[in-house]
C-alpha cells in the first residue's frame, strides 16, 4: 500500500534522525516497522512566521518496496541515416528539440554560433578580466545558451505547456542531482551545468545527430513562402526540410535578418531595469527573522517581490541567493548585467534583477520608425548609456540603493561580486523616466514589505535589459511560422519561453511539430 502525506517539520525536529518515518507512522497511526520507505516527493521551506517550517510531501510505502523501474524512460536510437531536422541554436530549446528528434527517429543537425562549454570558458574569462566581448561566445551565446554560465534555475510557472517532470527527469538522466525532482525551487548551479550539457551533447552525437559549433546562419533562402535553404557564414548553403529557430533572446542579427527579408515579426512587451546586490547576511536576517548567521540547515535566503507603480509592475527577476553578478553583453559598446549562483549558493552576496514592465504600445513612441524592432532599439540605447556611464568598458555604472531612491550620486560604492568592477554613476537620472522613476517608487515599496531591504549597504548595478525577447516571431497553432512554411520559431528567441524549463518544453513541442509536418 502507498499513502501520500503532507508533513510539517520545524527546525528543531529537522535535526532528528528518522523524523519523517516517525511523523508518517504517527499520522497514519501504524507501527514504524510496517513502513518500508518514506520517499520525499516535494520539499519547501515556510519562513513567514517566527517558527520556520519544512513542508514535505511524501509517499509512504507500507509493506511494499519502491519500484525499481524509473517513471520516465528515454529511448534514444541510432538516427545516423534518418531524415534531417535543422536546429539553429543549442540552448535549452535547441538541446531538447534535438533530443526529442532522436527519440522520434529523426536526425538533428544543430548549428550553434558559439563554442562548446570548455572553450567558452576562455571567452567568459576574457569578458570578466580583460573587458573583451566575443560577439559569438559569451554569457549568452555558446553551448547550453544563456543558462549554462548563468545559474541553472529550474523554477517555472509554465505548467500547462508540457510535461515539466519529464524535463527534470531528463536532466537527472544526463547527470543532474535527483534533488531537483524534490525542491520547490530547483536549482542546479552554474558550476554543475556545463558537465550536464556536455553529457547531452555527447548523447546526441552518440546516436547520430550532428552539432556544428562556431557556425553562424547568415541568410534564409525562401521561395513561394517556403524555406528552402540556409546560408552559413563560411559561404556554405544547406538544403533544409524543416528548421527549428531556437536562437535565444539576444540573437539580434537574426531578428534584423528576418525584418530585412519581410518575414513577419511583432514587437512585444518586456521588462528592463537594474540588478540589486545585498550582502547575503542582510537577506537571511530579513527572511529568517534572525539577528546573526542563519542556521546551518537553512539555505541562503531568497525573495520574490512585486509592487505596482502607476499601473505597472515593478518586480524581482532571476533572484540569485549566494550568487554573483556577471557581464552579459553580446557586443562591444554595451553593458548588460545578469546574475548567477553556484550549486552551494555560498557566495557572500545576494543579487536580483529589479525590473519594470514596459508596454510596447505605449512606451516606445519615439521608436515607432523601427517597426517590429522598436523595443530592440530601445534596449540597445539603454545598454549604450550604461557602457558610456561605466567608462567605455565592461565596468558597470552603479549607485548605493538609498542614494538612487534619494536621487543622489554615491561618493563611494559597496564591495561587489561583479568582476569587471563598478563605477559610481547617477543611475537615477541616466535611466529613462519610464524605468527610473518607477524603480525608485518600487524600492520604497519593497522596503515596506521587507524591513531592512532599503539600505545603502546594497548597490544597484545597470542595466538588466535581457529579461526576455523584445520581439515575437509569430506562429500558427501548429507552431509553424504564420508566413514561412518549414520555419518553427522556438523558445525565448521566438517569444515563447521565459527560462530553462519553459524553453526546453517548447523545444520538444517544436520538434514534434516539425516532424508532424514532414
Amino acid at each position: 500500500m502507498i499513502k501520500e502525506l503532507q508533513l510539517r517539520i520545524n527546525l528543531i525536529e529537522e535535526r532528528k534522525e528518522n523524523i519523517l518515518l516517525f511523523k508518517a507512522a504517527k499520522q497514519l497511526k501504524i507501527d514504524e516497522k510496517q513502513i518500508s520507505t518514506v520517499k520525499v516527493l516535494r520539499k519547501s521551506i515556510d519562513a513567514r512566521k517566527k517558527d520556520i517550517i519544512f513542508n514535505y510531501k511524501v509517499a509512504v510505502y507500507i509493506d511494499e518496496q519502491v519500484p525499481k523501474n524509473p517513471d520516465y524512460i528515454f529511448d534514444y536510437k541510432d538516427i545516423s541515416n534518418a531524415k534531417e531536422i535543422h536546429i539553429i541554436g543549442f540552448g535549452p530549446a535547441g538541446m531538447y528539440a534535438a533530443l526529442r528528434c532522436i527519440e522520434l527517429g529523426y536526425k538533428p543537425i544543430v548549428l550553434e554560433r558559439g563554442k562548446n562549454v570548455q572553450n567558452r570558458r576562455r571567452d567568459i574569462k576574457s569578458i570578466n578580466q580583460d573587458h573583451i566581448v566575443n560577439e559569438n561566445s559569451n554569457y549568452c551565446f555558446g553551448e547550453g545558451g544563456a543558462g549554462t554560465y548563468s545559474d541553472g534555475k529550474l523554477y517555472t510557472r509554465s505548467l500547462k505547456r508540457g510535461d515539466v517532470r519529464r524535463i527534470f527527469e531528463n536532466l537527472v538522466f544526463h547527470g543532474a542531482t535527483e534533488q531537483i525532482l524534490i525542491d520547490a525551487h530547483p536549482h542546479i548551479g552554474t558550476n554543475k551545468l556545463p558537465k550536464i550539457i556536455q553529457n547531452i551533447r555527447e548523447n546526441i552525437l552518440k546516436f547520430g545527430g550532428e552539432i556544428h559549433f562556431e557556425t553562424c546562419v547568415t541568410d534564409f533562402v525562401v521561395k513561394n513562402n517556403k524555406l528552402q535553404a540556409i546560408h552559413l557564414q563560411n559561404g556554405q548553403e544547406m538544403i533544409v526540410n524543416s528548421v527549428i529557430l531556437a536562437t535565444g533572446h539576444s540573437a539580434r542579427d537574426i531578428y534584423e535578418l528576418l525584418d530585412k527579408k519581410n518575414i513577419a515579426l511583432k514587437a512585444k512587451s518586456f521588462a528592463m531595469g537594474v540588478r540589486v546586490e545585498h550582502p547575503q547576511e542582510i537577506i537571511d536576517q530579513i527572511q529568517y527573522n534572525c539577528s546573526g548567521d542563519r542556521d546551518e540547515l537553512l539555505p541562503a535566503a531568497a525573495y520574490s517581490l512585486v509592487h505596482q507603480v502607476n499601473n505597472r509592475g515593478v518586480y524581482s527577476f532571476c533572484m540569485c541567493p549566494g550568487g554573483f553578478i556577471v557581464p552579459a553583453a553580446t557586443a562591444s559598446g554595451e553593458v548588460v548585467v545578469n546574475g548567477m549562483s553556484p550549486s552551494r549558493r555560498n557566495n557572500k552576496f545576494a543579487n536580483s534583477g529589479i525590473v519594470v514592465e514596459l508596454d510596447i504600445d505605449k512606451d516606445f513612441k519615439k521608436y515607432e520608425q523601427y517597426g517590429a524592432l522598436k523595443g530592440l532599439e530601445f534596449q540597445k540605447d539603454l545598454e549604450k548609456i550604461a557602457f558610456y556611464a561605466g567608462g567605455r568598458s565592461q565596468t558597470a555604472p552603479a549607485q548605493r540603493l538609498v542614494d538612487f531612491v534619494d536621487g543622489k550620486l554615491s561618493s563611494d560604492l559597496n564591495e561587489t561580486s561583479y568582476q569587471p568592477g563598478l563605477k559610481s554613476a547617477p543611475l537615477h537620472s541616466l535611466l529613462p523616466k519610464i524605468i527610473g522613476s518607477r524603480l525608485r517608487k518600487g524600492f520604497i515599496g519593497f522596503g515596506q514589505k521587507m524591513h531592512g531591504y532599503l539600505t545603502n549597504e546594497a548597490n544597484i548595478v545597470g542595466v538588466e535589459s535581457r529579461t526576455s525577447s523584445p520581439i515575437n516571431i509569430p506562429r500558427k497553432e501548429d507552431l509553424e511560422h504564420i508566413q514561412i512554411e518549414g520555419l518553427f520559431p522556438c523558445g525565448e528567441g521566438g517569444g515563447y519561453a521565459g527560462g530553462i524549463v519553459s524553453a526546453a518544453m517548447d523545444g520538444e513541442r517544436c520538434a514534434e511539430a516539425a516532424i508532424a509536418k514532414l
